[in-house]
C-alpha cells in the first residue's frame, strides 16, 4: 500500500468517528411539595409580596438569575419577556410557555409554535380562573388544577419543561378546605429535558 492511499484510509477513519452522534443526558423526573408562595396582601386586595422563583435543573427554588419559573399565589412567571409590575423579579433568560391542553402523559413534545413570553398585554400562563392552570369556586372559595391542563415551559437557558399542578394546597389534601389548609402551597410533578435543542420528553 502506498502512502497516499494509507493517509486516505486514516482520513476516512477519523471522519467517519467525528460523525458519531453525542451522548445524551437522562430525562428527569421530578415531584416538588409543599412549595409556598403566598401573597403578603389581606382577602379582596391585590396580590403583593415576593415572588418565589424556581429552576428546573436545580430542582428548586433559588435567589439568582437562574431561575424559570415565578410562584406568588396563582400567579406564575416566566424568566422571559417583560415585567407588568416592579414587584415583579427581572427578566434575565429566554424564558416561554403555554398551557397545552391534554394529560400530562399525553404530552411528549413542546409545540414551539404556542411559546409566549411574559410581556405588558399579558402572562404566558394566564392568571384567573378557567384561563389558564386553575378554577375558582367562589361558592368553598377553593382554587383547584384543572385536570388535563399541562404547562410547557422553555427555560431561561433554552431547555424545555413540561409541570402539571396537583394541588394548591399544603400536604395535598383529598378535600382541601379553603379557611383550614394552607393555600399558595404547590405540589406539582415536571419532567425536564436537559439537552440543548431537543424537544421531547
Amino acid at each position: 500500500m502506498n502512502k497516499i492511499s494509507l493517509l486516505f484510509l486514516i482520513s476516512i477513519f477519523f471522519t467517519s468517528c467525528g460523525k458519531e452522534e453525542p451522548i445524551l443526558l437522562s430525562i428527569e423526573a421530578m415531584i416538588i411539595t409543599n412549595l409556598h408562595a403566598p401573597t403578603t396582601s389581606n382577602p379582596g386586595e391585590p396580590p403583593a409580596g415576593e415572588y418565589i422563583k424556581f429552576s428546573f435543573k436545580k430542582q428548586k427554588t433559588v435567589e439568582g438569575d437562574d431561575w424559570d419559573i415565578a410562584f406568588r399565589a396563582t400567579d406564575i412567571l416566566i424568566n422571559g419577556g417583560t415585567y407588568i409590575s416592579n414587584e415583579e423579579p427581572p427578566r434575565t433568560g429566554i424564558a416561554a410557555g403555554y398551557v397545552a391542553i391534554g394529560t400530562y402523559n399525553s404530552v411528549t413534545s413542546v409545540n414551539t409554535t404556542l411559546l409566549n413570553q411574559d410581556s405588558q398585554i399579558g402572562r404566558a400562563i394566564p392568571n384567573g380562573s378557567d384561563n389558564g392552570w386553575y378554577n375558582y369556586n367562589p361558592q368553598n372559595y377553593l382554587i383547584t388544577p384543572i385536570a388535563g391542563r399541562t404547562l410547557v415551559f422553555k427555560t431561561h437557558d433554552g431547555r424545555f419543561a413540561k409541570m402539571e399542578i396537583q394541588s394548591y394546597y399544603k400536604d395535598s389534601p383529598e378535600n382541601p378546605n379553603a379557611f383550614t389548609d394552607q393555600s399558595a402551597t404547590y405540589t406539582f410533578n415536571y419532567t425536564y429535558q436537559p439537552n440543548e435543542s431537543v424537544t421531547t420528553f
